[in-house]
């Protein structure tokens, strides 16, 4: 029993978001040179002992107020399966593998994951009860990932990608926090403080403007790659966001990892992306 809960503490499979790292080698036609793919592993490892870090602290900050919510009240924490002293002792037992793993990479690493983690306890303690500092907040760690993958790789990463991830992330957040608005109701506020601050209709406005923003800008970057293939995969992003927005709309939860993984359009759409963007970059 307490096996399962350490796992569930750990939230493996929020681990999938640190793949952003390889973003900047896969996209920039590095992926398969000698030595990259091994390269990015041990950054990979620090950014997913970190996240768990992260994800632990959080859940011991918010212990009282997951115990109102459907599904987070199951956690090992809010349910009491493990203690607060066991869940801070791993916590920092994770914090002290990552930064180990992070000074063995590089000290531009290092401040990236450093800033990561600042972010993370900052939102975690505080900045979370902040209507849109929240959204900014959870939206940092995809940018974050995405240029530590650039510092480890040394490729620069485009002014069009930058922004196609940055608003990416600005949505996928909002559908977040629209989706536990949805499924929690008038209990919402008991739960996350910053959700009382939100307007009937702001979220689902944001979640339009910066869908249509993320088409736009992944647009000019596929654009400026000059690639005839790479324009096909815009049809698959329109689906992507779309897809998502219904989803969170339809009251079928907003966690882009649970979606991605879960929602099997989705997931086949994301594949196809994969492997459109890969042969359109490695297949000449």
């Amino acid at each position: 029993m307490h096996l399962t809960a350490y796992i569930k503490l750990l939230r493996p499979s929020q681990w999938l978001k640190s793949l952003m790292i390889y973003f900047p080698c896969f996209l920039g036609g590095a992926l398969f040179q000698p030595g990259v793919l091994v390269k990015g592993f041990i950054p990979l490892l620090a950014f997913c002992t970190a996240s768990s870090c992260t994800y632990i602290f959080n859940d011991i900050a918010d212990k009282v107020q997951d115990r109102e919510h459907p599904e987070k009240r199951l956690r090992p924490i809010a349910s009491g399966i493990l203690s607060v002293q066991v869940a801070a002792s791993l916590a920092c037992l994770l914090l002290l593998v990552a930064m180990l793993l992070a000074a063995s990479i590089s000290m531009k690493f290092t401040l990236v994951l450093t800033t990561y983690l600042l972010i993370s306890s900052a939102y975690s303690l505080k900045l979370k009860e902040f209507p849109v500092v929240d959204l900014f907040c959870i939206s940092s760690g995809f940018l974050l990932r995405l240029l530590a993958g650039g510092a480890v790789t040394g490729i620069v990463i485009s002014e069009w990608l930058f922004l196609s991830v940055f608003l990416l992330a600005i949505f996928l957040s909002t559908g977040k926090r629209l989706a536990e608005k949805y499924l929690l109701g008038d209990r919402a506020g008991a739960h996350r403080k910053a959700l009382l601050g939100y307007p009937v209709g702001f979220l689902d406005g944001i979640m339009y403007m910066t869908g249509g923003a993320v088409l736009v800008t992944y647009t000019m970057y596929v654009i400026s790659r000059h690639s005839a293939l790479l324009v096909y995969t815009v049809p698959l992003c329109c689906f992507g966001l779309m897809r998502y927005l219904l989803r969170v709309q339809s009251g079928k939860g907003g966690d882009p990892t649970e979606s991605l993984t879960k929602d099997i359009p989705l997931f086949i759409v994301g594949l196809l992306w994969v492997v459109t963007v890969g042969w359109g970059i490695y297949g000449k």
